[in-house]
């Protein structure tokens, strides 16, 4: 009886509403009978498989609804940037197959070796300029991760301060700089300029743009060189990368900061110098 009461009241209320200019209209009913609809589906129903197309229309709509009606739909913001994730991977992800370049054969690996151990102030240019004499043409590129696999010191220089200790010493006058991206929701890769201090690890963003070219990066540096020259910096260390040219390293010469271009992790033994850069561009790029 109960149960009939409240159903009869209920019936009577919305009648009551539809019937008024102010109340609901047939369409509000609609909508409502079809969220309930959806509710009761999903209690039944797993996880549904969207498709691109089913994706692209939620997406679009989903954008002009108020906020808390987002919240209905199955659709939620963490699921679209989740999407927008897997589109960049999509994007950016590399054939499959094996690649790079083909390994060395045994014998000029055995030869490698063999030069390095006998001639121990021999570096890779010249173990390389050695093998070609004798008919072999290896890059110097692979001589020298060849001779870091087999763990043998790089040549000629062997005494003086590592460079783990070398920064330790140099930490307060000690700045590096390098690039991460960030993709948009189109798409659109955008390149971020930016240098860390390796005692404070204080961080400065120089730019953003599409295309970095040479001139680009050296106005940057341009517009940071008398910052970094009041705080007495009097090392920059960056990678080879062929964006930073000949003229942004006259900047900051002119500034008396000295560049040191360094290879990240081309020893075993050796320190990455934008090993600090990591959390720093992790934490930029969650902000983008």
């Amino acid at each position: 009886m109960a149960f009939s009461f409240l159903y009869l009241a209920f019936r009577a209320l919305l009648g009551a509403l539809v019937r008024s200019r102010r109340g609901l209209d047939v369409k509000d009913i609609e909508l409502l009978v079809l969220r309930h609809e959806l509710e009761v589906l999903r209690r039944q129903v797993g996880r549904p498989k969207l498709g691109m197309p089913d994706r692209a229309l939620l997406v679009a709509a989903a954008v002009h609804l108020p906020r808390p009606s987002r919240a209905v739909l199955l659709v939620t913001p963490r699921t679209l940037l989740r999407w927008h994730q897997a589109l960049v991977r999509r994007r950016w992800r590399q054939p499959p197959g094996r690649v790079g370049r083909p390994p060395l054969p045994s014998e000029v690996r055995e030869q490698v070796l063999r030069l390095a151990r006998e001639n121990p102030r021999w570096g890779h240019r010249r173990i390389c300029g050695e093998l070609r004499k004798l008919g072999f043409i290896v890059s110097p590129t692979s001589i020298r991760r060849l001779l870091t696999r087999a763990g043998l010191e790089p040549a000629p220089r062997r005494g003086g301060p590592s460079w783990r200790e070398f920064l330790k010493s140099q930490a307060t006058s000690i700045i590096a700089c390098d690039f991460f991206t960030v993709e948009t929701v189109f798409l659109r890769r955008f390149y971020v300029l930016f240098f860390i201090a390796h005692a404070s690890r204080r961080v400065w963003f120089a730019g953003c743009t599409r295309n970095p070219t040479g001139e680009w990066v050296t106005q940057q540096a341009r517009n940071l060189g008398l910052v970094f020259s009041d705080q007495g910096v009097g090392f920059l260390i960056r990678d080879r990368d062929s964006k930073y040219s000949g003229s942004f390293d006259e900047v900051f010469r002119s500034e008396g900061t000295r560049s040191s271009r360094r290879r990240c992790g081309h020893h075993r033994r050796t320190p990455s110098p934008n090993a600090s850069f990591a959390p720093s561009a992790r934490s930029a790029w969650t902000g983008c």
